[in-house]
């Protein structure tokens, strides 16, 4: 009394097959357990098991059931074995033939009352089963979530009833279709913010090239704002992308009603989030804020308040677009292609530079507060830009700026160039070019390179920063649809890159 119940687990976002194993034996005294090395919440499915069939009618027999969970030496975390276990159970009895759940994968959390919970993974677990040409049984409310992976045989379920009755003849399960995408028409707009005219300068060099971005000035002067409309920027989700997005926030289980991502994320963490909260990691190794912010913005604000090991953290994800999460059991890796947009005061009052409202310590208060972030960190910023206080005459202005869609549109044609240009190199902007790449691909004028040339002596720019001010220049030329990055290209570069917030 052997059956075979196809599942999976999760190392990241990759999916790793797992056969549940399910032997009923007569002889000795009644028992369930579960080997395979298994973690609490699948230990635990062995009292959701009894009870959901109590619900149904049914009584696990009083045997030695033995569950095995192959191979053995995959963590297994999490609930959805509850219904592979079920369904293994359920065909040992004899309920229904152990052949219909040949080529087929099963996910599922069971309730008490054997109705099938959500589960998170859902969407790269449908994935997999379509590659490998197998069905996908999961819950009811995740179908529309499953159908995005074009497999043509997903069978949606709320209940265990409905399983057995669908694999006994009597019950036919709705087919399942994607939930339609949705675009928020509430994303904030550009035209919002007063004044500002240089940071929104800033805002569209650095979405037109992909840069990283700190702003620094005084509290109330926007720079939340002018964060939060930076995705509004960027341009739509390619079809690839909202599935590569999407699968990362399935294992984190947050797709809501089956539906995709639609918009580039925008994740902004408070400042007290742990090491593994922004990173990844903890009891599940769970994807942290900079995954859930890959091919979006991730926004740190208050920038020195975040403790200095969880922003050293971020320097290697922001040279290599991944992070490695590893465990003494387990090591994943998880995809981290994110934008960071940074803000902070001149110093811990925020008034620095102003007089009348310096704090007794100024300047020594600014140079300590800075001085929590490492050098190495902000050489990986591209652009530092300072936001001063909006004048009044500003605020009382009630005519509307430049909206985003207009932004949008000279920002999309820059990254479109960029594109076309780097097409050899596999990748789609100015940030991800190397330094060879920058080298064989970027033009300057003889005035531009000497400019270049003297501002590194004097501002003693390392390799790094030297690179990061042509990438800027490159995307700035970009914007003007310039073949050449010319004298004032490299001016402007030069001004995101001054630490100017500095006394």
């Amino acid at each position: 009394m052997l059956t075979k119940v196809e599942t999976v687990a999760f190392q990241g976002i990759d999916v790793v097959p797992v056969t549940a194993e399910v032997h009923i034996a007569s002889g000795g005294l009644p028992n369930f357990s579960i080997v395979g090395l298994a973690d609490k919440s699948v230990a635990e499915s062995k009292d959701r098991l009894r009870a959901a069939f109590n619900s149904i009618g049914l009584a696990l027999p009083a045997k030695r059931i033995t569950v095995n969970l192959a191979p053995a030496d995959v963590l297994k975390e999490g609930t959805h074995y509850d219904l592979p276990l079920a369904l293994g159970l359920l065909s040992s009895m004899g309920i229904f033939p152990g052949q219909m759940l040949e080529k087929t994968i099963v996910m599922g959390e069971l309730g008490l009352d054997g109705k099938i919970a959500p589960v998170a993974g859902i969407l790269p677990a449908a994935v997999y089963a379509n590659q490998k040409d197998c069905a996908f049984i999961c819950p009811a409310i995740q179908g529309g979530e499953a159908a995005w992976s074009g497999n043509k045989n997903i069978f949606a379920a709320n209940s265990l009833i409905e399983l057995i009755q669908m694999f006994k003849g009597e019950f036919t399960l709705p087919v399942p279709h994607p939930e339609k995408i949705e675009n928020s028409s509430n994303m904030p707009d550009m035209k919002d913010i007063k004044g500002q005219e240089g940071a929104k300068r800033a805002a569209e060099v650095c979405a037109a090239g992909g840069h990283n971005m700190l702003m620094v000035g005084p509290p109330g002067a926007g720079k939340s704002m002018m964060a939060a409309r930076i995705p509004s920027l960027l341009p739509p989700l390619t079809a690839k992308e909202i599935l590569e997005i999407s699968m990362i926030h399935s294992v984190a289980g947050l797709i809501k009603e089956g539906k995709l991502l639609a918009e580039r994320p925008f994740r902004s963490p408070h400042h007290s989030a742990s090491m593994p909260a922004l990173v990844g990691g903890g009891q599940k190794a769970k994807p942290g804020e900079i995954s859930l912010a890959h091919k979006g913005v991730l926004f740190l604000d208050e920038l020195p308040e975040f403790s200095r090991t969880t922003l050293e953290a971020l320097r290697q994800p922001m040279e290599t677009g991944t992070v490695s999460v590893a465990r003494v059991n387990l090591h994943v890796t998880y995809p981290a292609q994110f934008q960071l947009i940074a803000a902070m005061n001149p110093c811990r009052c925020g008034y620095l530079g102003q007089q009348g409202h310096e704090c007794s310590r100024a300047p020594r208060c600014g140079e300590d507060y800075q001085a929590r972030i490492s050098g190495p960190l902000l050489d990986r910023i591209d652009m530092h830009i300072s936001v001063s206080a909006v004048a009044p005459w500003d605020l009382a202005n009630t005519s509307e700026g430049e909206c985003s869609a207009v932004i949008a549109e000279r920002v999309a044609e820059a990254l479109d160039i960029q594109r076309k240009r780097y097409i050899e190199y596999g990748i789609d902007n100015n940030a991800k070019a190397s330094g060879a790449i920058l080298e064989k691909t970027v033009k300057l004028s003889d005035k531009a390179q000497q400019i270049l040339i003297q501002a590194a002596e004097k501002m003693n720019l390392s390799a790094r920063g030297y690179h990061r001010i042509l990438r800027v220049a490159r995307t700035i030329a970009d914007l003007a649809h310039s073949n050449q990055v010319e004298f004032g290209h490299i001016a402007e570069a030069l001004s995101y890159r001054q630490m100017s917030y500095k006394r």
